[in-house]
């Protein structure tokens, strides 16, 4: 199918009902999105994407009982392929960076015009990290990458999980890949973010592959000690 004819099937996620319909009102008006299901918390959108398997889902940051960037992590863990985008009132760069290193594919404000809206929502289904209305150093430009040396910064964890990220594997696939968890897997990215100056995913992996970051290489692991010799005459000494 030709771009114009693909048919994102579309989740909602907010609390208020009114914030929904505006936001399925404009969904309904553009080209390529079919709202399949509505939620007003995590519990119930967890079940609503289970029944509905959509391709997106676009949730409020402000949930009850579970927030929206706990809930865009269990769904991207539990749905591999899922885009999931939060529209928030919050422009604080804590909660994008927090949404980020969660496996978001973009942090969009309540506040951007609606024509906005569906085009960065068509990015991010693309694989473009959007970040729109958020302030920050270098806005939507085009990006100068870190500093040069900046990757030095990286402890060998941290750079091992950006090696893995670059490959495109989940938190959850990068967790299992090195036996910890995928919160620790956060907690690592989130650190990554601050010392490059960064705040997506795709940035980091945009300079990764594009050689402009450098990320050391493992460590080998350690010769393994000679076996004793045993003479059969008796326990090895």
């Amino acid at each position: 199918m030709t771009e114009p004819d693909i048919v994102r099937r579309t989740v909602i996620v907010d609390d208020h009902e009114l914030l929904r319909a505006g936001t399925r009102g404009i969904l309904e008006d553009a080209e390529g999105f079919s709202v399949v299901g509505e939620a007003a918390d995590a519990e119930s959108a967890r079940q609503v994407v289970a029944n509905t398997l959509p391709d997106l889902v676009i949730a409020d940051i402000r949930l009850p009982t579970v927030n929206g960037i706990d809930l865009a992590r269990q769904l991207v863990d539990d749905h591999p392929g899922l885009v999931v985008v939060i529209l928030s009132a919050y422009d604080d760069e804590h909660y994008v960076r927090a949404a980020m290193a969660a496996g978001v594919s973009g942090y969009l404000l309540k506040t951007m015009p609606s024509h906005e809206l569906v085009a960065s929502l068509r990015n991010a289904c693309a694989g473009v990290s959007r970040l729109t209305g958020v302030p920050r150093g270098r806005g939507e430009k085009d990006p100068v990458g870190p500093a040069p040396g900046a990757g030095e910064q990286l402890t060998a964890r941290e750079s091992e999980v950006v090696r893995l990220v670059a490959r495109g594997m989940s938190n959850k696939a990068i967790a299992q890949h090195l036996s910890i968890s995928p919160r620790t897997v956060e907690g690592h990215l989130n650190r990554v973010f601050d010392k490059l100056g960064i705040l997506s995913r795709t940035e980091l992996v945009h300079y990764t592959l594009a050689g402009t970051l450098f990320v050391r290489e493992p460590e080998p692991d350690p010769e393994p000690e000679p076996e004793p010799e045993i003479d059969g005459s008796g326990p090895a000494r």
